[in-house]
């Protein structure tokens, strides 16, 4: 989570910024196997930290959270893989 970079950075000329997506599905078997998570439903508890993450980017940029206007790029790590999600910014940047 970049903590509203793309907001506080957006002027600076080097500034790639970039939002990066996954289905539900992908999410939830992922917070579950690298993370160990397993207290409520996973697609739960994503959903509340999803919600309170566009309160927070809201309240402090005055702009909808996940807006492709807001990025120069978007990526669906479910589709691609976090790795090639990495090589893709690398080379991008």
């Amino acid at each position: 989570m970049g903590r509203c970079a793309d907001f506080i950075l957006r002027e600076k000329a080097r500034l790639l910024t970039a939002f990066i997506h996954a289905d539900m599905s992908f999410r939830a078997r992922r917070i579950v196997e690298v993370y160990g998570q397993r207290q409520d439903s996973p697609e739960k508890r994503l959903q509340d930290k999803d919600r309170r993450w566009a309160a927070y980017y809201q309240f402090y940029t005055d702009t909808q959270w996940g807006q492709a206007r807001n990025y120069h790029t978007a990526l669906d790590s479910g589709v691609l893989g976090i790795e090639r999600c990495a090589e893709l910014l690398t080379q991008l940047y």
